[in-house]
């Protein structure tokens, strides 16, 4: 097992288990996240034999980088993983701070037709190293630390839920990456089982629906998930999860050149969430070579802006990043395996 795997609380079970104690996972814990090192023989204040123990029975093994492109404020990571897949992350710089979108499966089965990450069916689930370990080496080529978080990138994050959470246990932890849950995030396209477990999950994540359409009718023809989860379905999921956390939620909603980007959609949206405690974060599309849709028309994307702004729904227009490089997210992998 590689250790990245580890929570602290299981890394104090395994000292525990080994006849130790258990403020060596605190200590252990400070190694890998705060003094980041690459080997076992670097601690220096747990006795020998177990970390002897250690090295037998974990791997201090990361991903590796393959490639990264650059673009003002953004810079786009390939990495290999163990079996030759790969998986991408995304580093935006913003006012606030840096934020990293990471991926959580190689591939996705959930089928968006829109999304070049489901163009390329799921391999597997990514074990909970894979994604800390994302963060721990954007880090480094950062030279400085990460703010915030987004679980958005390649696969459907409630998809691989048992990894997702150990993953945001570690980065959460005041040892571990020390992020804040309230700037950490996670993105679904609708998976209603999860979203109800999710509501009594302890740390205050951040939820995104992604949305993309107002109706059953729409949202069928270009997101499988509706036909197993439709929009009743999962609007009253959030309004349960909503009871429970008090948490506003994140509706995001690529905006899709006649498709779903009419005056008509705007109304249907607002009367979909408008009693909601949430906002609509409206998403220019990254076209791809791949995919037949096109973006809407700026002057279609503020039409719908202002119809949802005058009905007094919370709206955004998301931040542009990476025009110059694969912007869509899957895109620099499908680069890569398909040469």
């Amino acid at each position: 097992m590689n250790i990245y795997n580890l929570t602290r609380e299981k890394l104090e079970e395994y000292f525990v288990n080994h006849g130790s104690k258990k403020f060596h996972a605190d200590q252990l814990f400070s190694w890998l996240y705060e003094k980041r090192i690459s080997s076992v023989s670097e601690v220096t204040d747990i006795k020998k034999e177990m970390l002897e123990q250690l090295s037998k029975d974990f791997s201090f093994s990361k991903l590796e980088l393959v490639q990264v492109e650059r673009d003002v404020d953004v810079c786009k990571y390939l990495f290999e993983l163990s079996d030759h897949e790969h998986i991408e992350a995304v580093l935006m710089r913003h006012d606030y701070g840096n934020s990293v979108c990471i991926s959580s499966q190689v591939g996705c089965n959930m089928g968006c037709r829109f999304c070049e990450s489901g163009r390329r069916k799921k391999v597997r689930n990514l074990e909970t190293w894979e994604m800390v370990t994302q963060l721990l080496m954007i880090e480094e080529d950062l030279g400085a630390r990460v703010s915030h978080v987004v679980v958005m990138g390649i696969g459907e994050p409630f998809d691989n839920y048992d990894n997702l959470l150990d993953f945001f246990l570690i980065i959460n932890h005041p040892k571990g990456l020390a992020i804040g849950a309230r700037h950490i995030t996670v993105s679904t396209c609708g998976i209603v089982p999860k979203i109800l477990e999710f509501s009594d999950f302890p740390l205050q994540i951040n939820l995104a629906i992604s949305l993309h359409a107002p109706t059953d009718e729409l949202r069928n023809q270009i997101m499988p998930i509706n036909k197993a989860y439709p929009l009743k379905e999962l609007i009253s999921a959030l309004e349960i999860y909503l009871r429970k956390t008090n948490r506003r939620l994140t509706f995001e909603y690529i905006m899709l050149a006649g498709i779903n980007d009419t005056e008509k959609c705007a109304k249907e949206l607002v009367s979909l969430v408008g009693h909601l405690n949430c906002y609509v974060n409206l998403i220019p599309y990254n076209e791809t070579n791949n995919l037949e849709f096109k973006r809407s028309s700026t002057v279609q994307l503020m039409k719908f802006y202002d119809i949802l702004k005058k009905n007094r729904l919370n709206v955004t227009i998301r931040r542009e990043f990476g025009s110059k490089i694969s912007a869509a997210c899957g895109q620099l992998r499908s680069k890569k395996e398909e040469l």
